[in-house]
């Protein structure tokens, strides 16, 4: 396995058991109450624990690589789940609200990466290499593909919003928006079309890298005591930039494993 990959799911790990810390933390009583974001809500106390150590749980079967598999897939469906049932009924009500959209495709983002790094772990039981854990990493592909589609609208719709979230010493502010809502339609279409997927993934998670390094820390460390929204939003891009270099690697050794497959048979 690539170095990448490895570097990919422990990023992406990491931002998942950081998530269920702060789900913890809300459900205590005694952390700040978090964004009502990605990839969990605000909800009852009891919920709000056990939420929060199965994210932690699964996020460290990930680093540990144990059960791997089985990890990944639970926490990809979900993370879906609770896009299915939270956002996606508000974004039908209010349609041209942008913040449902937001939500429920960075959960859809991270619960496709999730079925993707599933595929990266070897089967815990025999026979099971291909089959199910194929489609589910497909499924992956296109819902994080998708996910990037609409990112890559709304930079481009609220350019002048995503402006002012960049760093005043930066020049060019609404150029590096529609810059990188460029990249997320052309990454999309990469995906879609299994061409340059290693290059444009790669290109996306170290976007997403300079993200965290440039933007979000910056953010945290301006603002005093603790926000969750910012580091929320931290950690999604670093999931975001795990998930990016996963996808970078694991989906082209599969395609390349499947024709050999076809090749011999």
């Amino acid at each position: 396995m690539d170095g990448l990959t490895r570097i990919g799911r422990l990023l992406y790990a990491v931002a998942i058991v950081f998530f269920g810390l702060q789900c913890i933390g809300s459900g205590s009583g005694r952390g700040p109450v978090p964004a009502a974001g990605p990839p969990w809500v605000q909800t009852q106390r009891g919920l709000a624990l056990l939420f929060g150590c199965a994210l932690i749980a699964a996020g460290m079967c990930l680093v540990l690589r144990w059960y791997g598999r089985a990890a990944a897939n639970t926490l990809g469906v979900g993370i879906l789940l609770r896009g299915l049932v939270i956002y996606l009924p508000t974004l039908l009500a209010s349609p041209r609200d942008p913040r449902p959209w937001t939500s429920l495709f960075e959960l859809a983002a991270m619960g496709g990466a999730a079925l993707v790094i599933a595929g990266t772990f070897p089967s815990e039981a025999a026979g099971q290499r291909r089959g199910s854990q194929w489609l589910l990493v497909e499924t992956g592909r296109w819902l994080f593909a998708v996910s990037l589609v609409v990112f890559g609208i709304q930079h481009l719709m609220y350019s002048k919003f995503v402006a002012a979230l960049i760093p005043a010493w930066i020049p060019g502010h609404l150029f590096w928006t529609y810059f990188t809502g460029i990249a997320f339609l052309l990454v999309a279409a990469s995906l879609v079309s299994r061409i340059q997927v290693r290059l444009s993934a790669g290109l996306l998670g170290l976007m997403f890298l300079l993200w965290v390094i440039l933007l979000h820390i910056p953010r945290v460390a301006k603002v005093r005591g603790f926000s969750g929204n910012e580091w929320t939003s931290l950690f999604v891009a670093l999931a975001m930039c795990g998930a990016s270099f996963v996808l970078s690697e694991a989906l082209q050794e599969r395609w390349k494993s499947s024709v050999r497959s076809n090749g011999k048979s």
